[in-house]
């Protein structure tokens, strides 16, 4: 049987992940630039040029708030609930930001012949490169608070049962 000790200790390590994914996520992005100059013509790319970038900056410094604060409060159970509920708030919030980063980013990428996007990753990669890592660290945070979450679930439901 797993002792309690071992419980926090895995809750405090995934939180642990969690924060750094998320400090990791919203540093690379918000360092992300580019430029590049087409017949004289100097075009830049920057996260805050784009609003899902934007959201995915905001929503991952929120999650990193929120890890500090928990990683700080008590680890007793009189904000257990409180916590699972803020848990899967966050979670939610990341997978969103994350989903429509990564919109933005397929088109940035691939373009969209359709509607006459073109890509633009050719042009301006350092940013592109950037905004992938910052991506693929947004999407382990959502997945480490979608496993802190599960967790709690089920450490909840053994203990009322």
């Amino acid at each position: 049987m797993i002792t309690k000790t071992w419980k926090m200790i895995f809750t405090l390590l995934l939180r642990l992940l969690a924060l750094t994914a998320t400090l990791a996520a919203t540093l690379v992005m918000v360092t992300a630039h580019d430029s590049t100059e087409v017949m004289h013509f100097t075009f830049k790319a920057k996260y805050s040029y784009e609003p899902a970038f934007k959201y995915f900056v905001v929503a991952e410094a929120i999650a990193s708030g929120y890890s500090l604060i928990v990683l700080f409060l008590s680890s007793k159970n009189s904000f257990s609930r409180l916590v699972m509920i803020l848990d899967m708030v966050v979670a939610m919030l990341l997978i969103s930001s994350v989903s429509a980063a990564m919109a933005v980013a397929y088109v940035g990428k691939k373009g969209n012949i359709h509607a006459g996007w073109l890509p633009i990753c050719g042009e301006v990669a350092k940013f592109c490169n950037q905004a992938t890592g910052a991506l693929i660290s947004g999407l382990l945070a959502a997945i480490m608070y979608l496993l802190l979450l599960i967790y709690s679930l089920h450490d909840t439901a053994y203990w009322m049962s």
